[in-house]
């Protein structure tokens, strides 16, 4: 499987939200910059939990911010 089955919408939420760096959203987290970046790319699933802190950080619904393609 070349790409993992969930995407998000990260990159254009933090934009959104005054351009705030993937460190500064790492923090709101409690993740590093790196975390932050690979889960923005795709390159790594986020905990549950993890994913649920993004989406309160940005105000939005679980499913605005993450979207699973499965089967």
């Amino acid at each position: 499987m070349a790409n993992p089955p969930i995407s998000n919408q990260i990159r254009t939420l933090r934009f959104m939200a005054g351009e705030m760096t993937q460190a500064e959203l790492g923090d709101r987290v409690g993740v590093t910059r790196q975390t932050i970046a690979a889960i923005e790319q795709g390159k790594y699933s986020p905990t549950l939990e993890t994913a649920f802190r993004i989406a309160h950080a940005f105000g939005k619904p679980f499913d605005e911010v993450f979207q699973w393609a499965g089967e």
